[in-house]
């Protein structure tokens, strides 16, 4: 009989960093030391791509441009890049730590996964660098994983699939219908679909629902169906196996896959 013998996990947003805020705030105030003002929904869209990416997405956005052609009298080059990857950076790094607090519900549920067998990966748009912060804080929070791969040390990031690949070679999984990536951006829908797994979608903490934890205690019930079936969705539009509310929902739908696998 197959079943599930791998979760790939996402960080900000899905297992930690209710509403991914870290990165949003340092590509803000990045920007703006460029003379650059760029909004939250501008911020959020291209998230899930190695940050470096990201920035190349963000500066290629109409407004964006226009700003930059506006201050500047030149279009924009990769060596601006550089420079906005630079400072986002030091405004990420900084405040870094402060971000790494396991979403409610998730520890608890990778580790009965991990009692039954299941190992647990991840992957990330952070860096190596970015990871070596976040990995012992949210460890020293009783969040671990079995091996985390980030996209500076591959080819490319998401959507591509190679964090997945080198996930599953570090770990030793040799199928791909036994594995579930779980992730809360349409890049990581995308690149579970790229790699062929089982591609899960995460909705409340995520990116997409880009609230806090309090402002979605605070919305009424109906508010908070329509953004939830909003951001579902979207990610069933982008090719999204399943759509789970939180992760506590991901063992039920575990036992779903291993019966669709026989």
């Amino acid at each position: 009989m197959k079943k599930i013998e791998c979760i790939i996990m996402d960080w900000a947003g899905t297992a930690v960093d209710y509403g991914c805020f870290a990165p949003v705030a340092a590509f803000i105030k990045a920007f703006a030391e460029k003379g650059l003002v760029i909004d939250v929904v501008q911020t959020r869209k291209p998230m899930g791509l190695p940050k470096i990416q990201h920035i190349r997405e963000l500066l290629s956005m109409s407004e964006v441009n226009e700003q930059f052609l506006n201050r500047y009298q030149r279009a924009w080059t990769e060596e601006d890049v550089v420079e906005l990857n630079r400072l986002f950076e030091k405004h990420l790094f900084a405040s870094l730590e402060n971000y790494t607090d396991p979403i409610q519900g998730v520890i608890p549920t990778l580790e009965k996964l991990r009692a039954e067998g299941i190992k647990i990966g991840s992957t990330t748009g952070y860096t190596r660098e970015m990871m070596d912060v976040v990995l012992p804080t949210a460890l020293a929070k009783g969040y671990r994983v079995d091996y985390c791969a980030t996209p500076n040390l591959l080819p490319s990031g998401r959507p591509a699939p190679y964090m997945i690949f080198e996930n599953l070679t570090r770990l030793a999984v040799p199928c791909l219908d036994t594995v579930v990536k779980v992730g809360d951006t349409i890049a990581d829908i995308k690149e579970g679909v790229n790699a062929k797994v089982w591609s899960v979608g995460v909705i409340l903490g995520s990116n997409e629902m880009a609230l806090t934890e309090e402002e979605t205690k605070t919305l009424s019930a109906t508010e908070l169906e329509v953004r939830i079936e909003d951001v579902e969705e979207r990610m069933l539009a982008a090719g999204a196996s399943y759509v789970i509310r939180t992760m506590e929902e991901l063992p039920t739908l575990i036992e779903t896959i291993n019966a669709r696998l026989n």
